[in-house]
């Protein structure tokens, strides 16, 4: 069995507050988990983050902590201004980021960052990936932005706040919600949802949209985007008002 390395108590609380921070540290967990097994991370590269906005607690991935020796007690938690309430571990370098998004993107409770392959290759070309197809369509609302470089000047403060701050100037005149999605220039992908583990499976679905633009593009160089009424319709059965795909009391899949 693994060990946990370090420490880690929550100063305070009651019982319940106690029981819904070790389910958040468990369902983190499991994010992070998922993340190897869908193939979005290498290395130690990536991390996941959820919220209980009840509790106004964040549990999020340690620095540096390779994935196979990752466990539930080895998570961070931290308040919203990223005071951290454990010890024994230092969380995520990309905590800063997750912070800001948590704060501007007030109706999500999960982050997620990662490296993965198709994605950060739109993301270094500083290229949005466009809506190709009803697949895309299923999770995004259109084209996945991608953010303007970070300057110099930004490099020198607070570079990964800076970065959560790029992510929101991209958000200006979209809605976060229909577009769980960015691409950070010259870095990677970052996806958000209502829990850690749908943050997950829309950074899944980020990957497997944009291998499949490489792969359009490869066969038609000149394929344009879908059009606007096949994109709403397909992204309106699954998210809007009028819903109908799945079954009533199961997520949709």
């Amino acid at each position: 069995m693994k060990q946990s390395r370090g420490s880690h108590r929550v100063t305070g609380g009651d019982a319940g507050a106690n029981r819904r921070l070790s389910a958040l540290r468990e369902q983190v967990y499991q994010a992070n988990m998922a993340l190897v097994e869908h193939g979005l991370v290498v290395s130690t590269f990536g991390n996941v983050s959820g919220m209980d906005r009840e509790l106004g607690v964040i549990a999020i991935k340690p620095s540096g902590v390779d994935y196979a020796e990752l466990t539930p007690a080895d998570l961070v938690l931290l308040d919203l201004e990223g005071n951290v309430l454990t010890q024994g571990m230092n969380p995520s370098s990309d905590t800063r980021t997750h912070l800001l998004l948590y704060r501007r993107f007030e109706q999500i409770g999960g982050v997620v960052h990662t490296h993965s392959r198709h994605a950060t290759a739109w993301a270094q070309a500083r290229r949005p990936l466009p809506c190709l197809g009803t697949t895309h369509a299923d999770y995004f609302r259109g084209e996945v932005p991608c953010t303007e470089v970070i300057t110099d000047q930004q490099i020198g403060l607070d570079y990964e706040e800076q970065t959560g701050y790029q992510i929101v100037r991209a958000f200006q005149r979209r809605d976060y919600r229909e577009m769980p999605a960015v691409l950070v220039a010259s870095h990677g992908p970052f996806t958000w949802g209502k829990d850690a583990e749908e943050a997950v499976h829309n950074a899944w679905m980020l990957e497997y949209a944009a291998e499949m633009a490489v792969m359009a593009f490869s066969v038609n160089p000149r394929v344009r985007g879908i059009k606007q009424t096949l994109l709403d319709k397909h992204f309106l059965r699954k998210h809007g008002k009028d819903a109908y795909y799945g079954q009533p009391g199961r997520e949709k899949e």
